[in-house]
């Protein structure tokens, strides 16, 4: 078949080259659709429970997720002149397209009759008008904790900003002149001002990714090219190979056109993957493609033993990896699954456009020179390959030794590793997104949404059924003894605010009304059926069967979250007996808690399914099921090893860690199977002699082996240089995983092979299913007439 593959590639070299470049164009074309991603990238699958429950939460009550704080610390806050600046930039920031609402001190409203007022109207024109009513507000229990910490003198502004312009590109320039009118306030008044809001986080967290994105792009192909040229020294390898490298990364943001993905967390780091997974395959062909030359000097028979030797083996690695990738399908997450749907079919482009180009293009250009082959006989590489060779052929118990060592250290290691997963914990602790979150968290414990929302069965006259209002109140107490959770807000604190208002103000009357107040019932129904009503419908639904208790959490991480969950869930039964009330814990903060945990026990299964599709691939290489066990141990003690490294150095088990496995067995396997295809060539040459099999092939490709490895592992280390600490724990990670690989395969692999010899290169394993090249099946180069492109346009 291979043999066939090679003569139909030489012959048609042309004719291949245009297909290719209209294909290009048109993956180019896709392309132009590929966008950043502004949604909320949702970790659930979408008929989880916990999702629905939110779903259905925000078509009753709106969306929770769009409120960006404002936050300032200032001990002459209500200075006249500061104060009115401070009513300007408010109600300047009100007028912006896109802000539907504000809530501030500028902004706080009083009970006037029957209808809501702003405190301030108009601008205070004396000190002494100031003073008179911040003291009216500061004597609202319904405000503090919520706008103002009166201890540490810390006052929000609280922004809702509309959930389509925070989904499109517009939002950053909405953001943008919100920030740019509060830092001329601070910039006037000598006033820092601290920026937060699940908005704004993630407004600021996408543009981070932007950047990222172009600057590794950049980086790997800056660091695969610089490789590239000091292992081949030749301009000419370089460029072709960075040309096709250039085409994989069109040919995989085309796939991404064409499935209506746009950038997320995740898919904007396959462009410089595919950078630094698509080097190593060219490395393969360009070691054969020179290793033949040098034998015969022939370049069209090099290149077509290079069809046919490697051409079997790359398809294997690049399938391997790629199914590396697609086991993330598996999750039903959605940022997950386009991850590895693009990540699989960029991968096996790889492959295509490796096995078409390399050969078609280097056969229009000049065989390699003497020096440009010189690279092979390396005398640094060589005596490397030596040291393994020798090492393998006699001191295998030191190698066995020094593996069962490892192995322990790694079971130890495993066991102090940890399960956690924080909202923004992937930014470095300076950075501002950060210490600002935590700034307010300091002063107001939390601003990521936590909602809880309470179900009756009969609709509550909620200025009558003291029972049910009391039941909230209990329930706001029993918030407050968790040190995580913010100042709540339920319409029993609407209903203790108005009671306030229409007894003058007075603190004392911050509780429930007097149920035989009808004077204050009936001007509490009229504010209902007023266009004011609508503070009201934030937190009560239409039907009065559904009430709202809005407040929010520290982040405090999945542990944490669960901990908090399970016992506000007993708080919540208590309260509220489940077989007269159905009670519902919900939120961004919930979503996100469960999505992570979600992600992690799937990401294993990921992994699970992945090294069982690799377990097959092999099997139905070699048709061996002890050859099967043998090329799998060495790949999965570098797993060991790298887990071991996560317990020791306390990198917790989250989303963006739990992808090192997968990411990296998928491609560490690639170099076993170059080795077994190669030692099983080298079976039939040496008459079945296995000690030589194993000395020929290690010779052979040891060499890529290495190549590939340091590719690969300085590639991944770009991403070290990354903003995010996920991303940086997956370069790091998957790096140093890839260099235990080289280790374990080019030491323990020939190691077993040895070792176990007839026991497990049997006669299945010399007659596998998927048949590798065999040297007496040379094309007759005699019969092999390449088409030139003169051929092709005339026979077009």
């Amino acid at each position: 078949m291979w043999t066939k593959l090679a003569g139909f590639i030489l012959r048609y070299r042309a004719m291949i080259i245009i297909t290719l470049f209209v294909l290009t164009l048109g993956m180019i074309y896709n392309a132009r659709n590929v966008k950043l991603s502004y949604e909320y990238a949702n970790m659930l699958p979408e008929k989880d429970t916990a999702f629905l429950e939110f779903q259905k939460f925000k078509s009753y009550f709106g969306e929770d997720a769009n409120i960006m704080v404002i936050a300032m610390q200032d001990h002459n806050f209500f200075e006249l002149e500061k104060f009115n600046n401070y009513l300007d930039v408010c109600d300047s920031v009100s007028s912006i397209e896109g802000v539907e609402g504000i809530l501030s001190f500028a902004h706080a409203f009083k009970l006037q009759g029957t209808r809501l007022a702003k405190f301030f109207e108009t601008k205070p024109q004396t000190q002494e008008e100031l003073d008179s009513i911040s003291q009216l507000i500061l004597h609202q229990d319904i405000y503090r904790n919520l706008l103002y910490n009166d201890t540490s003198h810390v006052y929000l502004t609280m922004l809702t900003i509309n959930k389509k312009i925070l989904d499109s590109p517009a939002r950053e320039a909405l953001l943008d002149e919100i920030i740019e009118l509060f830092d001329m306030y601070g910039a006037d008044n000598s006033q820092e001002i601290i920026y937060s809001g699940l908005p704004f986080i993630r407004t600021k967290t996408s543009l981070k990714i932007q950047s990222e994105l172009v600057l590794f792009v950049f980086l790997a192909a800056f660091v695969c090219a610089l490789i590239l040229f000091l292992f081949f020294r030749s301009l000419k390898i370089v460029f072709f190979t960075m040309l096709i490298v250039t085409v994989a990364v069109f040919w995989m943001l085309g796939w991404m056109g064409i499935l209506g993905y746009d950038f997320t967390i995740l898919t904007a780091l396959l462009p410089p993957l595919i950078i630094v997974i698509s080097v190593p395959s060219s490395v393969y062909f360009l070691n054969k493609y020179h290793h033949e030359y040098a034998l015969h000097s022939n370049k069209i028979k090099a290149l077509q033993r290079v069809i046919s030797k490697v051409g079997n083996a790359t398809f294997l690695t690049n399938s391997t990896t790629a199914l590396g990738f697609a086991t993330f399908i598996i999750t039903e997450s959605r940022i997950l699954v386009e991850f590895g749907i693009v990540a699989f079919l960029g991968i096996m482009s790889i492959f295509l456009l490796t096995i078409l180009l390399i050969p078609t293009i280097f056969s229009y250009l000049s065989p390699p020179t003497q020096r440009q082959v010189k690279h092979l006989e390396s005398p640094v590489i060589q005596g490397v390959v030596k040291f393994f060779i020798k090492t393998a052929l006699k001191h295998r118990k030191v190698v066995y030794t020094i593996a069962v060592l490892l192995l322990l250290v790694g079971v130890w290691g495993i066991t102090k590793m940890e399960s956690t997963g924080y909202m923004v914990d992937d930014l470095p602790p300076d950075d501002p997104i950060l210490t600002d979150l935590q700034y307010i968290e300091t002063h107001f414990n939390g601003i990521l949404p936590l909602e809880i929302q309470v179900q009756t069965e009969n609709k509550i006259n909620i200025l009558r059924d003291r029972d049910f209002l009391q039941r909230l109140l209990d329930l706001n107490d029993s918030l407050k003894t968790y040190p995580e959770i913010s100042k709540s807000l339920s319409i029993a604190d609407l209903i203790r605010f108005a009671w306030q208002a229409h007894n003058g103000g007075d603190p004392q009357y911050y509780t429930l009304h007097n149920s035989i107040d009808f004077g204050f019932q009936n001007k509490m129904g009229r504010l209902v059926r007023s266009q004011d009503a609508k503070i009201q419908y934030a937190i009560v639904d239409s039907t009065n069967t559904r009430f709202r208790v809005k407040c929010n959490v520290k982040d405090v991480g999945t542990i944490r979250m669960k901990t908090v969950e399970t016992d506000l869930r007993a708080d919540l039964d208590s309260i509220f007996p489940p077989d007269t009330y159905t009670t519902t814990i919900t939120g961004s903060s919930i979503v996100f808690f469960k999505g992570t945990n979600y992600l992690i026990k799937n990401l294993f299964s990921s992994l699970i399914l992945a090294i069982v599709i690799i377990a097959f691939f092999m099997s139905s290489m070699f048709q061996s099921k002890r050859m099967v066990f043998v090329a799998l141990l060495p790949n999965l003690l570098p797993l060991v090893l790298t887990a071991a490294l996560m317990g020791f150095f306390h990198i917790p088990i989250k989303p963006s860690t739990i992808l090192v496995f997968s990411v990296a067995f998928g491609i560490s396997v690639d170099d076993t199977i170059h080795f077994l295809a190669r030692y099983r060539q080298e079976l039939k040459l040496t008459n079945w002699n296995i000690g030589k099999s194993v000395v020929y092939a290690l010779r052979e490709t040891a060499t890529s082996m290495i190549y590939t490895t340091v590719i690969l592992f300085f590639g991944f280390r770009i991403f070290v240089a990354s903003q995010f600490g996920g991303t940086v724990a997956l370069g790091a990670l998957v790096s140093i995983t890839l260099l235990f690989a080289l280790f374990s395969n080019i030491l323990i692999l020939p190691s077993l092979l040895l070792t176990l010899e007839k026991a497990i290169t049997n006669k299945s394993f010399k007659e596998p299913l998927l048949q590798i090249f065999n040297e007496e099946e040379d094309i007759e180069l005699d019969e092999l007439k390449i088409t030139q492109h003169s051929d092709f346009l005339d026979k077009n």
